[in-house]
């Protein structure tokens, strides 16, 4: 009898009787199958941060089996056993990896993780990544040959998103379904940054804080965002640096600025240094104002990472920003009205405009990583600004019918304002995070200081047909009078608490739930608030290319100095002081969503309807001049914020995007029984973001930017808070980017120059007077006429990119 545990087949058929071959041949079949074990293979696929990778593909092409990684780049397949087992990893955009299993058995376990693949020519995108979360990833690859109007690239591309809006193509701030500015908030790197206070129009603003240069990750959420994002009411922009790979660099030169940047890689450490230059002096005389613009930006940014072993990191990013704008203004005419009616406003002016603000941001991070899930990190951060205001303006103006020349309005006016501020605000933040097979679980602490001084004088004078207006006949007063003399000393400590767990089957319907709660208590008026949010994103089981999105949560606007402004009169003049008994402005957010992933022309592309309803409680009213919001300083309005929005996204262009967005909303408050619109009450918006390539040809690229929004309310001056009667004309704005590349030497890696692109942008190209704020004149009977102030003309641009 053979001793081998499968014997030779032919001496059993040859030995045995023919009516047995047949059963025994089977028989032996079935044995060797079950002696060839199967065995379970699981494990988690991640890029080199540690950040898991979804979709990747997990595949044993001998045996013929693949399977793909959850949300969480886990995976689980069922193989064969044998003398050697080949496993491959794989995920566009990443270099594949591959394993050899030596007779594996049992249930087997891989960490793999990927790095990014920087060598591909093209990367052919099969399908749109899919947002399971209120928070949308944004591209960075258009950040550098995108027209440009403010230098401020990042929050450009914000303002053309769903749901978001501008009225000035010189501010980089923007609305988000309904809310005010200061209703933003801007995290880079896990700290949140803070703006000048005293801007007040597009033109005294300088460099916003992000350098888009440095960014590696835009997130960015305009509404029921996640708990570890602060107290603001509307919405999230998360900024995250890069850590380059290797050595690179960029040099850019136009005639609104130019700008520099460094990355250096090392074994151990990363370094990153970015410095702006902005001057729009050439745009600024596109101004019916016409005179002498002389301001200037500049901005110096930092970032450096060292990794002295794989448990410990430290991060440290430095900012020094100054902005200095100076204005002598000579002469201005407007002309307004419609076809039958049009009048003619000519002003001669005296006098100059002198402002300066600095800003200084520093933060440290230090984390350690106790095992590969779980992480502590304690990040400390510093914010200083000092600024100054200094304007004395008189004008001399003549208003006229043009139809008739009849006289309908002479007078002079005077602006003065010496208005002084310093802040600082210092922080401390413990941060832990956690990371199970389907949770992933964060945790955070935060201390801040916050310290204040502001000491402003403000007075205008108004004089018609020879009459100071108010006109009383028994003293003179000013049309406006203002004076504060404050200061602010108050402690901070907010912290949150937020889960996000992943949970499903494979095959079936796959669920992300967020769910957390954010804590804060503010010292200076003593108040605690308590704010729950929840959000969960569903992938069907009949079709996984739906996603359907719900949130929900209790969003406060924490008061800062803005807010705590109130005014009272005394004899014509206005004194602003701080309310200690103002509260945090509330906002409930109910949101559902639906995104579907198709195929346009075999492109991928995705389709995006969002409708949200806000719920607004203890607002304080406020009025907006230009970029300055006025805040009044009591909790005395509720309201709502109601709207649906709609974005279609793909890359017509392999490697850029495109989309088309289209908004419709309503926002009113409640004042003393009355429904008003909102100052920033857009009833609907559109914006169209377009790159394409010349047909036959990569190195013709055109990118187009087109916004139509409707006006904002307003009313007239004093009179804010009594009705928003009044309507601008819509904002209407087409900006043309072309860039030719003169240089490329992408496959060809020994080169010192990459790339160099000549760019040339066509700024307001249809040439239209766009309106953001108007000036106010009075006559002698009190008749008060709104003349607009119209923002830049038709203006061309060129510049040149170099990519080292």
């Amino acid at each position: 009898m053979c001793t081998q545990y499968f014997p030779d087949y032919r001496v059993i058929i040859h030995v045995m009787n023919r009516k047995l071959v047949f059963p025994l041949i089977i028989f032996l079949a079935l044995s060797q199958q079950i002696f060839a074990q199967a065995f379970k293979l699981e494990g988690r696929v991640t890029d080199e941060n540690q950040q898991p990778i979804e979709f990747a593909t997990v595949s044993c092409v001998a045996q013929g089996a693949m399977t793909m990684t959850n949300l969480s780049g886990e995976f689980a397949i069922q193989l064969n056993s044998a003398d050697s087992v080949v496993v491959k990893f794989s995920m566009v955009g990443y270099r594949a990896k591959t394993r050899v299993l030596r007779k594996p058995r049992g249930n087997q376990k891989l960490l793999i993780s990927l790095a990014e693949d920087n060598t591909l020519a093209e990367v052919q995108v099969t399908e749109m990544k899919r947002q399971t979360g209120q928070t949308e990833e944004i591209k960075t690859d258009l950040l550098k040959q995108t027209p440009s109007v403010t230098g401020n690239g990042v929050e450009e591309l914000i303002q053309s998103q769903a749901g978001v809006s501008t009225h000035s193509e010189l501010s980089s701030q923007y609305n988000v379904r309904g809310g005010a500015f200061d209703e933003n908030s801007v995290y880079i790197n896990g700290v949140e940054i803070y703006r000048p206070f005293l801007v007040r129009s597009g033109q005294q603003e300088g460099l916003s804080a992000i350098n888009p240069d440095m960014v590696e990750k835009i997130g960015f959420s305009t509404g029921g965002f996640e708990a570890k994002y602060g107290d603001k009411m509307s919405s999230a922009l998360d900024i995250t640096y890069k850590r380059p790979k290797k050595f690179e660099a960029t040099v850019q030169a136009s005639l609104l600025g130019a700008s520099a940047y460094v990355g250096l890689a090392g074994k151990h450490f990363t370094w990153t240094n970015g410095i702006r230059y902005k001057t729009n002096r050439y745009l600024l005389g596109s101004l019916q104002t016409k005179g002498e613009y002389h301001p200037t930006q500049m901005d110096y940014q930092t970032y450096l990472s060292y990794q002295p072993s794989k448990r410990w990191s430290v991060d440290i990013i430095g900012n020094i920003n100054t902005n200095n704008y100076e204005f002598t203004p000579s002469d201005r005419e407007t002309s307004f009205g419609t076809q039958e009616d049009v009048k003619s406003f000519k002003v001669y002016f005296d006098g100059q405009e002198k402002d300066v603000f600095r800003t200084y941001f520093g933060s440290i991070g230090i984390t350690h990583n106790f095992t590969d899930n779980t992480s502590v990190t304690l990040l400390g951060s510093a914010f200083k600004t000092s600024e100054k205001e200094a304007y004395d303006l008189q004008g001399q103006y003549w208003l006229t019918q043009t139809e008739t020349s009849e006289n309908l309005g002479v007078g002079t006016y005077f602006q003065h304002a010496r208005n002084y501020l310093d802040a600082e605000v210092q922080s401390a933040k413990l941060m832990l995070r956690h990371k199970a097979k389907s949770h992933n679980i964060e945790f955070g602490l935060t201390y801040k200081h916050e310290h204040i001084i502001e000491n402003s004088v403000e007075y205008e004078m108004r004089d018609s047909a020879g009459y100071s207006i108010p006109h009383t006949g028994q003293d003179l007063q000013m049309v406006y009078s203002m004076r504060a003399n404050n200061t602010l000393n108050a402690n901070r400590i907010e912290s949150y608490i937020q889960d996000t767990w992943r949970f499903g089957k494979e095959e079936g319907t796959r669920y992300t739930l967020n769910y957390g709660v954010r804590l804060a208590h503010w010292s200076f008026n003593k108040e605690t608030i308590v704010s729950p949010r929840a959000s969960l994103a569903i992938i069907p089981a009949f079709n996984s290319d739906i996603t359907w999105r719900i949130a929900s949560g209790l969003y406060y606007q924490a008061p800062f100095y803005k807010e705590l402004r109130d005014t009272t009169t005394v004899n014509g003049i206005t004194y602003a002081t701080l309310n200690e008994k103002a509260k945090s402005q509330r906002s409930i957010h109910f949101i559902g969503a639906f995104d579907y992933r198709f195929k346009l022309a075999g492109r991928p592309m995705r389709f995006t309807a969002e409708g949200y309803y806000k719920l607004l409680s203890n607002l304080v009213p406020y009025s907006i001049n230009n970029v300055k919001v006025v805040y009044y300083g009591e909790n005395e309005c509720s309201g709502h914020a109601a709207g649906v929005d709609f974005k279609i996204f793909g890359e017509f262009v392999p490697g850029y995007d495109s989309w088309l967005t289209f908004s419709l909303m309503s926002a009113r408050m409640n004042l003393n029984g009355i429904s008003t619109p909102l100052p920033t009450d857009q009833r609907f918006g559109v914006n169209l973001f377009f790159t394409d390539y010349f047909p036959g040809t990569d190195r013709w690229k055109m990118s187009l930017k087109l916004a139509y929004a409707d006006g904002l309310p307003f009313s007239a001056p004093h009179r804010e808070l009594e009705r928003n009667t009044f309507r601008a004309p819509a904002y209407k704005r087409v900006d043309l980017g072309m860039s030719y590349r003169l240089i490329d030497n992408t496959q060809k890696p020994k080169k010192t120059i990459r790339n160099i692109w000549l760019g040339l942008d066509g700024l307001n190209l249809l040439g239209i007077n766009n309106v953001n704020s108007y000036y106010w004149i009075t006559d002698v009977t009190n008749q008060q006429y709104a003349v607009p102030n119209y923002l830049t003309g038709r203006q061309i641009n060129g510049k040149i990119t170099i990519e080292l």
